[in-house]
């Protein structure tokens, strides 16, 4: 329809150059219409007053209005216009085309592979028509391009798909050949993730047009598909770990469908979780989370399943795999304790079953006097809360609780600061009367690490008496930011979970934490008496570790007061205990930015070094050791990031398909004896799965292939239109060229536009009665 009204392809209008090819000079032109304008302006100002009635109006000057443009458009003819544009010569120039030859090609649709569709839109006059007046050449494209003789060399079973890192390693390779433009057939579907910048400017720098064709349906009818699945890299044996699942379906709304998580390293697979949810409309994106306990220490490869539904088009894609390195060391928190109340003594009952988490406390029984418990050597804490790093920085994580900021000296306010900003470790404020604002909080050197801005005035703790006398209270509920969170699920079943909150005992005192800062999230509100709604569990990332505020010390009647039986008060401070103590870093932490390698093995390992004092490490010799699959088994040196002290990183390439162990190890030289010392050691775990990524997002990715082709001067075609390819591949400004002129006064719209003008001020004027 475009080149019915515009003669030539809509490339040429893209990419040509608009000019007037009359002899006399454009502003004459310009000269002709205003005067034209002003000429045709006066005629009907001055014939208004002898007009008919019905024409003293808007209606004459539309009509002057109509008969200006025809008047314009008749001079602009006049002058001749044109448009030149590059055309590529016939038969000195390549056109490269390029069919992508993965997995996701093999796809049948319509009785035929993607694949088959491609090879038969070539093959239907595509290819003939090209070869008439160029060179033509075949590649399959996966991972890289490579040249091929023939169609029937095409097998769609390559395992990835890196469109961008092709075309740009295609533009190298043929630097010094004339190739006009190129021609992909694929259906879009990138393991790269998109294409990059490098990738366009490569093929912009040639001045190389892209044109792509689009196979496959743009809209799956029947399939359900998870996008990603969220576990934690790290957990401490037999914890708690959500795994965050988002997903989308087409042609299932509101059915059922069962979500699973499997532990595939057992034998048997073991499960650890399931729930069924239902599926909401079509497209869009789903999120559920799932509860698991991960069990004892190892190296765990997780599987994320949807179960098939019936008609599904593909099932490969139902199933994600995550891998998580279970630690075995037990973490050892720190409690100072201001006053004798039962929330110490029932925090300590809940950690008391958990074998991963050791508290070691300090009691202040009376002034001056204090009882320690849960030291792991005589001379530990025997003089109160630690006044030297190396002995803070033994713990992971540490609670505060009704102890006033005036007990703690400047220099052990400094320490506090450190412990969580430096060293990475985990702090928890406790409400009490002696703690927070009552406790003078506002006016210490902590100030910024606390999540929340402490009220000004006093008197924000309270303690309620028993409600059965006649006193009312304050109960705790769920906040939103609540919901997914570790620390506060208590039930499964996200419903039942919010429901378990609002059912909970009341608080037998609360204190009012101020309003959370801006990166705070608030976990757990509580109601107060007068029907305020407060915060009671505030979170917080500071620096390298984390901070939070529980605000009150009367969560153990949550113990006493539920039926026999009831876990809840134990789970909600185990699980609050490990988050506060379970991710603060050793001497060593290392990292991959991806624990699933997806048919590329290449791995970017980090290292974050620090000494003893957690200061950073920059002249330390820092290696990692990796085991694999088959016995592999290398030793690779990690070396410095510039401008970042103390960052080590290594690229390194896994061979072969399976999960690899790496130990991360950092030595320094001592000072006394110049031999080197060993600072710390970590363990991380990766795997690599080839042929996965290629069942995933199999719907054809329009969108990027039309910005390819926006991005290079080329244009997207439907396998149905690609009989005017080879029209509109010549105009090109690669390869071997010459400039065309091609005339526009003769274009049939130009035609129908005149006709239109004069027969729209014909029939207005009948219309109006002044004909």
């Amino acid at each position: 329809m475009f080149e019915f009204f515009f003669k030539y392809p809509r490339l040429v209008y893209s990419q040509g150059q608009f000019a007037l090819l009359g002899a006399w000079p454009k502003w004459v032109l310009v000269v002709l219409i205003v005067a034209a304008a002003i000429g045709l302006a006066w005629l009907t100002r001055r014939r208004m007053a002898e007009a008919a009635p019905v024409m003293r109006s808007w209606r004459a000057w539309f009509l002057c209005g109509l008969q200006t443009l025809l008047a314009a458009l008749v001079l602009v003819l006049l002058w001749q216009p044109a448009i030149t544009v590059s055309e590529l010569k016939p038969q000195q120039n390549i056109i490269a085309l390029l069919v992508d030859d993965s997995r996701s090609m093999a796809i049948s649709e319509d009785s035929s592979t993607r694949q088959a569709q491609a090879v038969k839109a070539l093959e239907g006059g595509v290819l003939d028509s090209l070869n008439r007046s160029f060179q033509t050449r075949l590649y399959r494209v996966d991972d890289v391009p490579a040249r091929i003789d023939s169609l029937k060399d095409l097998q769609p079973t390559a395992p990835s798909t890196r469109i961008g890192e092709s075309l740009k390693q295609f533009s190298d390779e043929t630097s010094d050949l004339p190739i006009g433009a190129v021609v992909l057939l694929s259906d879009g579907d990138d393991n790269a993730g998109g294409i990059s910048a490098d990738a366009i400017s490569a093929l912009r720098a040639r001045h190389i047009p892209v044109h792509t064709v689009g196979f496959g349906r743009e809209r799956a009818a029947h399939d359900v598909e998870l996008d990603e699945a969220v576990v934690a890299p790290r957990a401490l044996a037999d914890s708690r770990l959500a795994a965050k699942i988002t997903l989308h379906q087409r042609g299932y709304a509101g059915a059922k469908i069962n979500l699973t998580v499997r532990d595939v390293s057992t034998p048997q697979g073991k499960l650890l979780a399931s729930r069924a949810v239902t599926l909401g409309a079509d497209g869009n994106l789903q999120a559920e989370t799932l509860m698991l306990n991960i069990g004892g220490a190892g190296a765990k490869t997780l599987q994320i399943s949807a179960a098939p539904l019936g008609g599904e088009e593909n099932t490969a894609n139902n199933t994600l795999t995550r891998v998580v390195n279970v630690a075995s060391d037990p973490r050892r928190i720190l409690y100072i304790e201001g006053e004798v109340r039962w929330e110490f003594k029932f925090i300590r009952q809940a950690e008391e079953d958990d074998r991963m988490v050791q508290i070691a406390s300090i009691d202040r029984t009376s002034e001056n006097k204090f009882l320690r418990q849960g030291i792991a050597d005589p001379k530990e804490l025997t003089d109160g809360f630690p006044t030297r790093a190396e002995d803070l920085f033994v713990y992971q994580g540490l609670i505060i609780g009704s102890v006033e900021a005036g007990y703690f000296t400047p220099t052990q306010q400094e320490l506090i600061h450190e412990f969580v900003d430096r060293r990475g470790g985990g702090l928890l404020f406790l409400g009490g009367q002696f703690a927070l604002a009552d406790g003078g909080w506002n006016s210490s050197k902590l100030i910024d690490l606390l999540p929340t801005i402490l009220p000004t005035q006093p008197g924000t703790f309270h303690r309620e008496a028993d409600p059965m006398r006649g006193t009312t209270h304050a109960t705790a509920e769920l906040a939103p930011a609540g919901v997914d969170s570790t620390i506060t699920r208590l039930v499964d079943d996200p419903a039942a979970n919010a429901a378990k909150w609002k059912q909970l005992p009341y608080l037998m005192d609360y204190e009012e934490p101020g309003a959370p800062k801006p990166g705070a999230a608030v976990l757990a509100n509580m109601i107060t008496p007068e029907g305020r709604k407060l915060p009671l569990l505030v979170t917080e990332n500071f620096g390298r570790g984390r901070t939070a505020i529980m605000a009150t010390g009367g969560s153990w009647r949550w113990q006493m007061s539920s039926p026999l039986g009831d876990t809840a008060h134990d789970l909600f401070w185990q699980q609050l205990l490990r988050w506060v103590a379970s991710d603060t870093p050793g001497h060593v932490a290392a990292s991959v930015p991806a624990q699933m390698l997806l048919d590329n093995g290449v791995v970017s390992l980090t290292a974050e070094i620090r000494d003893p004092q957690y200061n950073p490490a920059p002249d330390a010799k820092v290696e990692a050791h990796i085991l694999g699959p088959s016995g592999i088994s290398a030793l690779v040196e990690m070396t410095p990031v510039p401008d970042s002290p103390g960052q080590f990183q290594a690229v390194w390439s896994a061979p072969k398909v399976g999960s690899y162990l790496t130990e991360v190890t950092a030595q320094r030289p001592d000072a006394a004896t110049g031999k080197f010392k060993e600072l710390g050691r970590d363990v991380l775990t990766f795997q690599r799965m080839d042929g996965v990524a290629e069942s995933f997002h199999t719907e054809q990715n329009r969108d990027l292939l039309e910005h390819l082709a926006a991005q290079t001067g080329g244009q997207y075609w439907k396998p149905a239109d690609l009989g005017k390819l080879a029209s509109s591949i010549p105009f090109s400004e690669a390869g071997v060229t010459l400039r065309e002129t091609k005339d526009l006064w003769n274009l049939p719209l130009v035609l129908l536009v005149l006709v239109l003008l004069r027969f729209s001020e014909w029939w207005l004027r009948r219309k109006w009665g002044i004909v």
